[in-house]
C-alpha cells in the first residue's frame, strides 16, 4: 500500500490541478498545480469547506447528484479553467466524496483568437493577391510553390493544382528560375525576360527574397505580360508625342527652393510671364532653364496653346533651318513631297522654347531675327513669307556678350533675345536648397525603382553641402539616383558609403588644383592650358565619355567636340 508522502508526492507531480472533498463537502486532497490556480495556501485550505475556498465551485452539487461534470469552463478572478467533476464511489456504490480536475485555459484561448484573427488576417491577404492584376507566385525556402493568384492563371495559363506543391521550373517554357536564382543568392532580380506557361507567353518578371527573422523562408515572383506593356508603352509613347506639342509640364509650384536667389528668379519669371515679350534665361547647364522655360508658357496667356522645346545644339546646321521654318516641295533631296511646316508655324499662337540658343549658326541667327523682328517665317526653298504669333523663350549656358565680341553671334540678334533677361543661380550659389531638392529626388527615384527610402544621414547631407555642384541640380539628381541604386535590399537611410564619387571637389584630390608655373606666358596661353589640362582630366575621371564630360564642365557637347579638336585630344 502507497504511503501518503508517496501519493502526495504523484498528485503534486501531476501538471493539472486536483482538488478532493469528502461527503461533508470538506476538503481532504489538494496538488501543488490547484494551489497555484487558485493563489491559496493548500495547508490552510485542508480541512475546510470547499465553498470557502473556491465560491463558485460545484463539487457539492457533484455530491448531491452523483452525476460527472465534464469540459466545463469555470472563471477564477481573471484566469479561466476547463474542469472535470466527478463522484467517487466505494464498493457498495455508495457516494463516498468528489474530485475535481481543472487546467488553466487562459493561454489557450488567446491562442486560439491569435489563431482566429491570422485566419482572418490569411483570408484578407488572400484577397488583395487575387485583386492584383499582375501575376503573383510565391514558393517555399525549397523552391516548392505555395501560392499563385488568379491574374497567374490568366497570364500563365496553369492552375493552383498545376503549380503548388511542384518545382519553380513547373511554369517555364524557356528560360531560367528567378525563384531558384534568389533563393541562391538571397538578392532581389528585376526585369528578367522569359516565356512561360504552355502557350509559351512572353513576360518580364520581378522576383525577392521573403525574409522572415532574419532568415531566407521563400520567393516571391511578379509576372508582367509584356503584350500588355508593350501596348502601354505605345499608348504613352502616343502621349508624350502628342503633350510635346500641345503642353508644358511644369508650372511655378514645381520649382523647388527657399533661398533668395532662386525665389527673385521665380519673382522675375513670373512677372515675364504676364506678357508676351521674349525672355533670355541664363545659367549653367543643369539649372532648370527647361523648367523655367514651361513655367513662363504655363503662366501665361498662351498656356492653352501649344509649347515646343527645341534643342538647338542637337541639330546640325543643315537641319536646323528646315525645323524651325519649315520647307518648301521640292526644296532640298529627300525632302517631303508637299514641303512641311516649321516648328515656328506648328508653335503659332503659343510658346517656342530654343534651348542652347548660342550654338545656332549665323546665317540660321538671320533667320531668328526676322521671325523676333517681323513675325514672319520664310520657308527654306519659298519666297514667300508667312506670319507667326510666336512668343520666344531662349535659353543658354554660354557668354553670349563674349560670343558678340569675338563674332560668334550677332549684336542685333543678342538685343533682340536679351529684353528680359533671367539668371537661374548654379547650385553652389543656393546650397540651403539641397535638403529640400534632395528629398524630391528621393520620393522621385523610390517611385521610379520602386524602393522605399525614406531619409539621408546628416554625414551624407554634409558631403552633400559642401560639395560646389558644377553640373548643378542635374548632377544632384544623379548622385540621388545612383546613391539609391547602390543601397542594398532593405536599406532606408541614405548613408555616406552610398554616395558616389563626386568629381572636381576641391578638397578631395589635389591632381584638380592646377599650378601655374610660368608666369611669362601670355594670358590667353595659361587660360588655354587650364582649359585643356581641365578637359582632358574630366574625360579621364569619366571614362572618355563625352556626353558625361559636357554635362560635368557645363558646356554643350557640340561646344566640346570643338574644344577637343581645338587641343587636339
Amino acid at each position: 500500500m502507497l504511503s501518503m508522502d508517496v501519493f502526495r508526492a504523484i498528485i503534486d507531480s501531476i501538471h493539472d490541478g486536483i482538488i478532493a472533498v469528502d461527503p461533508e463537502e470538506r476538503i481532504i486532497i489538494i496538488n501543488r498545480s490547484a494551489e497555484k490556480l487558485l493563489k491559496i495556501d493548500r495547508n490552510a485550505a485542508l480541512g475546510k469547506s470547499v465553498g470557502d475556498v473556491v465560491p463558485n465551485t460545484r463539487l457539492p452539487v457533484v455530491l448531491k447528484t452523483g452525476r460527472a461534470e465534464l469540459n466545463q469552463f469555470q472563471q477564477l478572478e481573471d484566469t479561466t479553467i476547463v474542469t472535470n467533476r466527478m463522484p467517487v464511489f466505494d464498493s457498495r456504490g455508495k457516494i463516498t466524496g468528489a474530485v475535481a480536475v481543472f487546467r488553466d485555459i487562459t493561454e489557450v484561448k488567446h491562442l486560439a483568437e491569435e489563431v482566429t484573427n491570422l485566419r482572418e488576417l490569411h483570408s484578407l491577404l488572400e484577397a488583395i493577391i487575387n485583386s492584383t492584376q499582375d501575376a503573383i507566385s510565391v514558393v517555399d525556402a525549397e523552391g516548392r510553390g505555395i501560392l499563385v493568384n488568379k491574374a497567374y492563371t490568366r497570364i500563365v495559363g496553369l492552375t493552383k493544382e498545376d503549380v503548388i506543391g511542384k518545382p519553380a521550373t513547373v511554369d517555364i517554357a524557356e528560360g531560367e528560375s528567378v525563384h531558384y536564382q534568389v533563393l541562391r543568392t538571397g538578392e532581389p532580380i528585376k526585369g528578367v525576360p522569359m516565356k512561360v506557361g504552355p502557350n509559351k507567353k512572353e513576360v518580364v518578371v520581378h522576383a525577392a527574397p521573403i525574409i522572415v527573422g532574419g532568415k531566407l523562408k521563400g520567393s516571391v515572383a511578379v509576372v508582367h505580360d509584356v503584350s500588355e506593356i508593350k501596348r502601354l508603352t505605345e499608348e504613352l509613347d502616343f502621349i508624350k508625342r502628342r503633350m510635346r506639342h500641345l503642353e508644358a509640364k511644369y508650372s511655378f509650384d514645381d520649382i523647388l527652393g527657399k533661398s533668395s536667389a532662386i525665389r527673385d528668379a521665380i519673382e522675375a519669371a513670373k512677372n515675364a510671364a504676364r506678357t508676351n515679350v521674349t525672355v533670355l534665361l541664363r545659367g549653367e547647364s543643369g539649372t532648370g532653364k527647361e523648367l523655367f522655360a514651361h513655367a513662363i508658357h504655363n503662366g501665361s496667356e498662351r498656356r492653352h496653346n501649344q509649347f515646343i522645346r527645341v534643342n538647338c545644339s542637337a541639330l546640325t546646321d543643315s537641319l536646323l533651318g528646315s525645323e524651325l521654318f519649315g520647307y518648301a516641295d521640292g526644296a532640298f533631296t529627300g525632302a517631303r513631297r508637299g514641303g512641311r511646316k516649321g516648328l515656328f508655324e506648328e508653335a503659332n499662337g503659343g510658346t517656342i522654347f530654343l534651348d542652347e540658343i548660342g550654338e545656332i549658326g549665323l546665317n540660321h541667327q538671320a533667320m531668328l531675327l526676322r521671325v523676333l523682328n517681323e513675325k514672319e517665317i520664310i520657308r527654306v526653298g519659298e519666297s514667300k513669307p508667312v506670319p507667326v504669333d510666336v512668343r520666344v523663350i531662349a535659353a543658354t549656358n554660354i557668354n553670349l556678350e563674349k560670343a558678340v565680341e569675338e563674332g560668334r553671334f550677332r549684336k542685333d540678334l543678342y538685343y533682340r533675345l536679351n529684353v528680359v533677361p533671367i539668371h537661374i543661380p548654379p547650385l553652389r550659389e543656393r546650397k540651403e536648397d539641397i535638403p529640400l531638392l534632395t528629398d524630391h529626388f528621393i520620393r522621385k527615384y523610390n517611385q521610379e525603382y520602386g524602393r522605399a527610402v525614406e531619409s539621408i544621414d546628416e554625414e551624407a547631407l554634409e558631403i552633400l553641402m559642401e560639395y560646389d555642384w558644377p553640373g548643378n541640380i542635374r548632377e544632384l539628381e544623379n548622385v540621388i539616383s545612383r546613391a539609391i541604386i547602390n543601397m542594398k535590399f532593405g536599406e532606408n537611410v541614405i548613408s555616406k558609403e552610398h554616395l558616389p564619387r563626386l568629381y572636381l571637389h576641391q578638397n578631395e584630390d589635389k591632381s584638380e588644383t592646377i599650378s601655374i608655373t610660368q608666369p611669362s606666358k601670355p594670358l590667353k596661353e595659361i587660360l588655354e592650358d587650364v582649359e585643356r589640362q581641365t578637359i582632358k582630366s574630366v574625360l579621364e575621371k569619366v571614362g572618355g565619355n563625352r556626353n558625361e564630360a559636357a554635362r560635368i564642365l557645363g558646356i554643350s557637347v557640340r561646344n566640346l567636340f570643338y574644344k577637343l579638336k581645338k587641343f587636339n585630344l
